[in-house]
């Protein structure tokens, strides 16, 4: 199996006492060690208005992380497009490509939070429209070597060759933050990869894993299990007394995110909301334990046919890190 690192750095507000910056500089450290301990990649998030400090410019950090590491692919999970300029993405994305030497994958949603759309003043029923035009400039902006133009309901640009061209050739791969079977099977059908997130239940896993399968496949594609990454929050206990404590801190986590993508009429359509906040779900989807309950986790995804884990290590990251490369890589490794 693969293993890989999902998360997120902090940048805290506050007086002049506070070093904003710190939450980066550990984030750094964090994935240069990463490197060392043998993850395969890194993802981090991109949030907007959060009052917590989450990542915001994630190709920045990406490519400073890049520039401190060698083999670890960086990516993103997710860029969500409707927000952004799709030729300056596409040439800031390209850039960090050609500076990591080609270690960038590109994953990218529509966006669930309720909050970031009210924000950039976007209304949400833009966002299918607005993904798919801003992906379709994309792709043109990195494969074609001649002038372009477009017109399109959201943007318009006129005879344009976008620079720099990305390293990996045709282009990055792009990884889909998806859920509902409409978007995987549109994952499937484009060539994409797929992300699967962290609060998704082992019968939801099943079923997109098995549905992006077939789809693959029905357009005669072969299916590489390496196509599908499962996100997953793990946390190594010492005792019952902390997995609880632990589980107490992610219930409180994502009620937040719940908070932010829900909309004021109370609801929201997106698959990420579709996971249930008790105690049991979380207990049931997260990884926290000792090694050994761990284990029987990710024994119970790869006899699903799943082969590759983001790890999100929450408010303990480093040390997660270390005693998962230690006491569950090697038995789980190729």
């Amino acid at each position: 199996m693969r293993f890989g690192l999902f998360g997120s750095a902090q940048a805290r507000r506050g007086g002049p006492d506070v070093d904003s910056a710190q939450g980066f500089r550990d984030f750094i450290d964090y994935s240069v060690e990463s490197e060392a301990l043998g993850y395969y990649s890194g993802f981090t998030v991109e949030h907007h208005f959060t009052g917590v400090g989450q990542v915001s410019a994630s190709l920045n950090l990406l490519t400073w992380i890049a520039a401190r590491t060698s083999t670890l692919r960086v990516g993103t999970a997710v860029i969500v497009l409707p927000w952004h300029n799709p030729v300056l993405l596409a040439e800031q994305a390209a850039t960090l490509d050609l500076l990591s030497g080609g270690r960038l994958d590109f994953g990218i949603g529509r966006g669930y939070r309720y909050n970031e759309f009210t924000g950039f003043r976007i209304p949400m029923s833009e966002a299918d429209a607005r993904f798919e035009e801003s992906l379709d400039v994309i792709m043109r902006a990195w494969t074609s070597d001649k002038p372009f133009s477009h017109r399109g309901r959201f943007w318009s640009f006129d005879n344009i060759v976008v620079e720099p061209p990305p390293a990996q050739k045709p282009h990055p791969p792009l990884w889909a933050g998806a859920g509902n079977p409409v978007s995987i099977r549109h994952a499937a059908e484009h060539g994409h990869n797929l992300l699967i997130d962290q609060f998704a239940s082992f019968d939801m896993i099943e079923e997109r894993f098995r549905q992006y399968k077939e789809t693959v496949e029905a357009f005669g594609r072969t299916f590489d299990p390496l196509s599908v990454a499962v996100t997953r929050s793990v946390h190594v206990s010492s005792d019952r007394v902390d997995t609880d404590a632990a589980i107490a801190r992610r219930m409180v986590a994502q009620a937040r995110v719940n908070a932010l993508a829900r909309r004021p009429d109370g609801t929201n359509t997106a698959s990420i909301m579709a996971n249930a906040e008790t105690r049991e779900a979380c207990e049931e989807s997260a990884m926290y334990g000792s090694p050994e309950q761990i284990a029987r986790k990710i024994e119970r995804l790869r006899d699903m046919g799943v082969r590759y884990l983001l790890l999100n290590g929450g408010s303990n990251s480093a040390m997660n890190m270390r005693r998962v490369a230690k006491d569950l890589m090697p038995a789980f490794a190729d």
